[in-house]
């Protein structure tokens, strides 16, 4: 059995939608970056800390997964704030950044870590487009301050990459890494 140590619906609709079974167990961990650290290494570490967080029964897997957005060197996780999301959204705004999601996948006696990085390019938005957005309240809980299936969508032109990792968990790399460590297809 998968047991996702995350309350995001996000990540809960994404496996849902691949097919997975799973069981939601969300680890509550400090999801602050760490001083001098870098975008892979902050969301390695987290991934990491979330699986290892949840306590499993025989038989069990755990999947930790951790993103944040990296705009000029600079790691953008979730808006502390109305004025926060508005500062985030102003410097995607016109230009390319890349989402950055680290995946653990965990049984009692082994584990398996990976990143996945996607680029995503970000049409101009203007104050008023900004204002109306974080208004609406989509920002709050999402790294880089936006949601791509949501409203935002209207605002990313293209994107280099997974889809999926930008929602939020790069579900086939997750496939890929709970086939290997089921030793076989999950039922």
């Amino acid at each position: 059995m998968l047991v996702l140590a995350s309350a995001s619906p996000r990540r809960r609709e994404v496996l849902s939608n691949a097919g997975l079974r799973f069981e939601v167990r969300p680890a509550s961990i400090d999801e602050r970056p760490e001083a001098g650290e870098s975008a892979e290494a902050c969301v390695i570490r987290l991934a990491r800390a979330k699986a290892e967080a949840v306590v499993l029964n025989a038989g069990e897997v755990v999947l930790g997964a951790d993103t944040v957005v990296r705009v000029d060197g600079m790691i953008l996780g979730k808006p502390a704030s109305s004025e926060d999301a508005a500062r985030m959204l102003h410097l995607l705004s016109g230009r390319w950044h890349e989402v950055l999601t680290g995946v653990c996948v965990r049984s009692s006696s082994r584990s398996f870590v990976d990143t996945v990085t996607t680029r995503v390019h970000m049409l101009p938005i203007d104050q008023g487009e900004i204002d109306e957005y974080v208004r609406g309240g989509e920002p709050m809980d999402k790294a880089g301050a936006y949601a791509i299936q949501g409203i935002a969508s209207r605002f990313i032109d293209r994107i280099e990459g997974c889809y999926f990792n930008v929602v939020g968990l790069p579900v086939a790399r997750v496939f890929e890494l709970y086939r290997r460590m089921a030793g076989e297809l999950p039922g």
